[in-house]
């Protein structure tokens, strides 16, 4: 028989795109508030229900046609005031943007390329988040994980890890890195408590302006997670 032609990078992440399908829907709330029914849930007489105002979010590929929007949710998911519900904002350790338009579309190009993949999290045409994926056997870089200021705590972040390791075990790949600032223990608590572990190592924050400027001397951890 003859050999199959070899499939694309973009035809591998679109089956894994129908694969993931929709992310699983969050636990409902304990009480309804303004939040929770926005969301769609509503009060019931046995518990809160959903609705089902709002479409479960989704996990799809980013497109070019996305740069600006991602680029506006990146900036202000790390270098947005600081607040409650923005908590990860990092404006107190550097300042500048995060990422420029371009670099978000060189991301996007490089899905044709490399099998990176540039995922966004949407909900009724509203973009909650991203996460950038890079594979290089047996390990999967994750990085540019975002959740918009006004989803946060709302369990986008933990969907976007999950489409994460899914993307990692189709592309072969037992292990996933993240690098963390040193100066965000509610971040590397966060990513703990999802299964990522410390592995000692460390490397001092790039000095190009490219992601911002320090305002003081700064080190990146790295953590992974076995899958």
């Amino acid at each position: 028989m003859p050999e199959a032609p070899p499939v694309s990078s973009t035809v591998l992440l679109l089956r894994f795109i129908k694969l993931l399908g929709r992310v699983s829907r969050p636990a409902p709330p304990k009480e309804v508030t303004t939040r929770a029914c926005r969301l769609g849930w509503r009060p019931g007489p046995l518990g809160p229900y959903f609705c089902g105002v709002q479409p479960a979010p989704t996990i799809l590929p980013a497109t070019l046609a996305d740069a600006p929007a991602l680029t506006a949710l990146i900036n202000q998911a790390y270098r947005g005031p600081a607040s409650p519900q923005a908590w990860t904002t990092e404006t107190h350790l550097l300042e500048g943007p995060r990422i420029s338009e371009i670099h978000v579309r060189d991301m996007v190009t490089m899905m044709g390329i490399d099998q990176a993949a540039l995922l966004k999290c949407v909900q009724a045409d509203q973009l909650l988040g991203c996460v950038y994926l890079e594979p290089k056997a047996p390990r999967l870089y994750l990085g540019t994980l975002a959740v918009a200021p006004a989803a946060q705590a709302q369990g986008v972040g933990r969907q976007l890890l999950a489409a994460a390791e899914a993307y990692a075990r189709q592309q072969g790949c037992t292990t996933i890195k993240i690098t963390v600032l040193s100066a965000r223990p509610e971040l590397l608590a966060w990513y703990e408590r999802h299964g990522y572990v410390r592995t000692g190592q460390h490397e001092p924050f790039p000095e190009t302006t490219a992601f911002g400027r320090p305002r003081k001397p700064l080190t990146l951890l790295e953590l992974v997670k076995a899958l």
